[in-house]
């Protein structure tokens, strides 16, 4: 492997670093023994995305970094926010960056426009669902509790692993060939999320159930549930528009960047229920 700065000395900042992609990014770069500097508001140097206050810090010796921006480039700012980081980068001597996209967003490609224009060399990863949002967060309660419910129906998407997605930024951050590339990541088939449902309960042993549901009740659940208000606004997003039948295709942008395809949701599947993370929670009065 030929990293793509020879000096080894300067930090590597993964923001989101605690995240889905950002923490299996730092473990590969700290593995291969490239410093790594966490972005995240918990950091021994803090980096808060909505406190631009904290990015000098954060960015202060950088040579590289991965631009992971919370909660989705969907949200309304996101591209003009990201456009600022990565101008400040780029004035601070970062030379090499690259972003974490979402597929078939329209804010997330002004985000990427924007993105390229920083002067840094960058690369972009637009990826598609993660495979982990069944595991990590996410649906995963539904998942323990026997029933998934979504505002959506038989569409299908090519969700890709997580770890696929590390594996390519940390390519793009240590080895020469990814400048000025975008690639499209997904899995290597599509699925509906009825399918993954009954695939994870059939591995698990269990009945789960997927249930189609309306968005009012979907949006009215998650306030129930405490998110956000921004976070529900995505919420609707991306079941009432991005799932739409708009991504129902595979790229190939894993194996352009690793010359391997990518991980099946079946082998994900295995690979999770040996976890026990899908076991049934416990009753709340046992916790």
């Amino acid at each position: 492997m030929t990293r793509h700065d020879s000096d080894r000395s300067k930090p590597v900042l993964v923001t989101g670093g605690t995240g889905k992609t950002g923490r299996r990014l730092a473990e590969r770069l700290k593995n291969a023994g490239v410093p790594v500097r966490i972005g995240s508001r918990g950091a021994a140097i803090p980096f808060d995305w909505e406190n631009p206050s904290t990015w000098d810090a954060a960015l202060d010796g950088v040579e590289a970094a991965y631009v992971a921006y919370y909660p989705d480039l969907a949200v309304p700012g996101a591209a003009e926010i990201v456009e600022a980081f990565s101008r400040l980068a780029v004035k601070m001597g970062v030379t090499r960056l690259v972003l974490l996209s979402g597929r078939g967003e329209e804010s997330a490609e002004r985000a990427e426009e924007l993105f390229r224009q920083s002067g840094a060399e960058w690369t972009i990863l637009r990826a598609d669902w993660f495979f982990q949002n069944f595991s990590e967060a996410f649906f995963l309660d539904a998942i323990r509790a026997g029933e998934l419910a979504l505002p959506v129906g038989d569409v299908r998407e090519p969700f890709v692993d997580a770890d696929d997605i590390a594996d390519v930024a940390f390519a793009a951050l240590t080895e020469k060939g990814h400048e000025r590339k975008l690639y499209t990541l997904t899995g290597p088939r599509l699925m509906s999320f009825p399918e993954m449902v009954r695939e994870i309960g059939a591995a698990c042993g269990r009945d789960i159930r997927f249930t189609r549901i309306p968005v009012d009740a979907f949006v009215e659940g998650a306030r129930n549930e405490g998110l956000d208000e921004p976070l529900v606004d995505l919420m609707r997003e991306l079941f009432t528009e991005v799932l739409d039948g708009r991504n129902e295709s595979v790229a190939d942008g894993v194996e352009q960047a690793l010359g391997r395809p990518p991980v099946d949701f079946s082998d994900y599947v295995r690979r999770t229920v040996a976890t026990g993370v899908w076991n049934t929670a416990p009753a709340a009065d046992t916790i």
